[in-house]
């Protein structure tokens, strides 16, 4: 079974890398295996790295630590000689030191969060003359910032120690006596052995983790709230084999969905459900693994099972109004999200899917002759989606005409299964553009036939005689995000072999996919720029219109874990307190590109006591959109398109990023200091810098702008003019 892999690229987003780190040799192996066991079970929402230094003694190999990896999904082992080695891990931002005498009684959140210096519990002690000293232990616990240790200490300076409170790192020898261990606790720390007489409740409060492995796996199981899921996809499994259940069953197969392992969530949960009608959340659960799948129609007899509990009814049928019309059967769609509001009538899912497929009087021009048509494959958004996929399918047609609607164009959505009739359509036309968009991604709308976006199977990719132009599509994949590299690689291939033209948004997608390749087709990646970023100059505005005096603010909360780890309550405060100086400046406004976004604005409010007015971007027309960005002096946004598409009318930007995306767009253009990562330590201040630079000159950054555009567009220019040729479009007929 291939397992998904995470595509790291914190290199290039400033994600912080953060590892839990301990030194142990043979004797202490033990103890290392309770504190690691503590620590899940006292956070159990918490998966770094766990890092074991160890000194390499004879006898002690590898074998050695399964006792370990037992427990743990991330641990790694490292040589080292001493402690000291937690100031080298060079390969990590934040390390949190434990030591084996520790045990974890608490959430260490507050210490995950810690971005400067090296935070550390100054202990208590007295020299021979009785007088009080405090110093930090060598065996201490140490959150130790890299950036602020270059070199390793041999002690730790008052300019660099950054103390936190005695709870985590609270020694026994002050529970002498049998005292009690302080309900505040987080880590209490063992500075006489464990079973030394007069510290029975330090003792005991240590000999809850001390348990064989079935023991802690259902005990994790048993916790309340919320889990890591790399954890439960590592300690479920095993305790299914040996305490079976069909809850437990579909807590793993829950996992493996969100982990993209859909195969793996059908077998695991196939047997167990069986023909029981009684289980309709494991029904929704195999039936939406099984449309994954692209299992359509076992998924729908699953999905039927889960529609006939009240409870899970809604639900079931908005997935099955989805199926439906994923298979072209808009009227089974329709009548599915109608059954849905039977149940609710409140249900949003069910709403958008009953507005989607509702039948609509043809106001539209007749439509040219199939062979005088472009086929569009896109995601084309409606209702209250995305504005940035709403204005990209209009920016890739004018590409290639004035003509934009449906007379000169044929739209089929990338979601939609390629079936029979689907590709003879395709074929009829005079050629397929794919793009543009982030369709390089596997889990918006999951399918096996391609494993991204496009829900075309490869025996019929094959039979596609149309030509097939791949424009300005993007790899999406967020940094840390796990995917199914084989098969997306070999429906890649079979992707670039057919397309007559194969152009990527950014030199970032074209590497990332070039490594997906062999080395024979890799040459065949070029690069087709995202045309809203240059949206005027495809289609001048009939005038200028004037400035406002406005800096619009954008951000974005799809996959938020993914996005800022742990640095959410940061990245918050640092944009309260650069939103507050700039609104000295400038009127702030939200730009939301979809409700979602809105989260900022609800969020910035209640913690920090500062509102702004909000423009609903996803409620407005494209035009208005861009009327919007052009008439902004400044946009600091989070999303892609709250970047390309003020960019491409000629509105400075400042990039707030979060996907590697954003970073390879100002790669491209040169302007890397336009993105300043979420993760930065000093986001506050360098933003309002940046933003205050763009604002006191905005003549000369608007210049800048307009001189970015340029190679995008000639880049452009360049490629419009071979898809012309490879289709056969004269101006004439493209209306240019």
């Amino acid at each position: 079974m291939t397992h998904s892999r995470a595509d790291d690229r914190s290199t290039v987003t400033g994600k912080r890398r953060i590892a839990f780190a301990v030194r142990a040799d043979a004797g202490t192996l033990p103890a290392v295996a309770t504190l690691l066991r503590s620590l899940v079970l006292t956070n159990p929402a918490v998966c770094e790295d766990v890092v074991v230094l160890h000194p390499g003694q004879p006898g002690f190999d590898e074998a050695g630590f399964d006792s370990l990896r037992r427990l743990h999904p991330r641990l790694i082992t490292r040589r080292a000689d001493t402690r000291d080695e937690v100031f080298r891990l060079a390969e990590y931002d934040t390390v949190i030191a434990l030591d084996p005498a520790m045990v974890v009684l608490g959430d260490l959140g507050e210490l995950l969060r810690l971005r400067h210096g090296v935070a550390a519990v100054p202990q208590v002690w007295c020299d021979e003359s009785g007088a009080e000293r405090r110093s930090v232990l060598p065996d201490g616990l140490l959150v130790v910032q890299r950036a602020d240790v270059p070199d390793v200490p041999g002690t730790l300076p008052d300019d660099v120690l950054v103390p936190v409170d005695a709870r985590y790192d609270f020694l026994t020898r002050r529970l002498h006596d049998d005292l009690p261990v302080p309900l505040q606790v987080a880590v209490l720390h063992f500075s006489h052995p464990s079973d030394a007489p007069g510290y029975g409740p330090a003792a005991a409060a240590r000999a809850r983790f001390e348990l064989d492995d079935e023991e802690f796996r259902a005990a994790y199981r048993a916790l309340p709230g919320g889990k890591h899921p790399e954890l439960v996809a590592h300690l479920a499994p095993p305790l299914l084999e040996t305490r079976p259940s069909l809850d437990l069953a579909r807590t793993v197969a829950d996992v493996y969905r969100q982990q993209g392992r859909y195969d793996e969530a059908v077998a695991v949960l196939a047997p167990v459900l069986d023909d029981r009608a009684d289980a309709p959340r494991c029904h929704e659960t195999l039936g939406l693994c099984l449309m994954a799948l692209s299992r359509y129609a076992e998924a729908e007899t699953h999905l039927l099972l889960a529609a006939a509990s009240p409870d899970t009814a809604p639900r079931a049928f908005a997935q099955l109004a989805r199926l439906a019309w994923l298979c072209g059967r808009e009227a089974d769609a329709h009548a599915y999200a109608r059954q849905g509001l039977t149940a609710d009538p409140t249900d949003a899912g069910c709403h958008a899917w009953y507005v989607r497929t509702r039948e609509e009087p043809d106001a539209e021009p007749d439509a040219a002759p199939a062979a005088e048509q472009l086929a569009h494959v896109a995601l084309f958004a409606e209702g209250n989606e995305n504005a940035g996929d709403k204005v990209l399918p209009e920016a890739v047609r004018q590409c290639f005409g004035t003509d934009t609607g449906p007379r000169r164009w044929y739209a089929q959505h990338a979601h939609l299964l390629v079936d029979e009739e689907a590709l003879e359509r395709l074929n009829a036309r005079r050629g397929v553009v794919v793009g543009g968009g982030g369709l390089f991604l596997p889990d918006t709308s999951p399918n096996s036939n391609s494993h991204w976006q496009w829900n075309m199977p490869d025996a019929l990719l094959d039979r596609l005689t149309a030509p097939l132009a791949v424009f300005a599509v993007g790899y999406n994949v967020f940094d840390g995000q796990q995917y199914r590299r084989t098969r997306f690689a070999g429906s890649l291939r079979r992707l670039v072999e057919r397309s007559a033209f194969f152009g990527l948004r950014n030199h970032g997608s074209i590497d990332r996919v070039r490594e997906l390749l062999p080395a024979e087709l890799r040459d065949r990646v070029r690069h087709q720029p995202c045309p809203t970023t240059v949206a005027d100059l495809l289609v001048p505005p009939a005038e200028r219109v004037p400035r406002s005096d406005t800096v619009l603010v954008n951000c974005a909360y799809d996959r938020a874990g993914l996005r800022f780890g742990h640095d959410y309550g940061h990245f918050l405060a640092e944009m309260a307190g650069a939103l507050r100086e700039l609104g000295g400046r400038a009127e702030v406004r939200y730009a939301a590109h979809m409700p979602a976004d809105e989260k900022f604005v609800h969020d910035l409010r209640r913690e920090h006591g500062l509102s702004l007015p909000v423009d609903r971007l996803y409620a407005l027309s494209n035009d208005a959109i861009r009327d919007l960005y052009r008439r902004a002096r400044l946009v600091i946004g989070m999303r892609g398109h709250a970047g390309m598409i003020p960019f491409g009318c000629g509105t400075p930007i400042l990039s707030l990023v979060s996907h590697p995306k954003l970073a390879y767009f100002l790669s491209d253009i040169d302007r890397p200091e336009w993105g300043l990562s979420v993760h930065d330590r000093g986001l506050g201040p360098r933003l309002a810098e940046r933003a205050a630079a763009v604002l006191d000159d905005h003549d000369a950054a608007v210049a800048d702008v307009l001189a970015a555009q340029e190679t995008l567009w000639k880049t452009t220019r360049t490629n419009i003019t071979e898809l012309h040729g490879i289709f056969g479009i004269s101006d004439s007929s493209s209306g240019t």
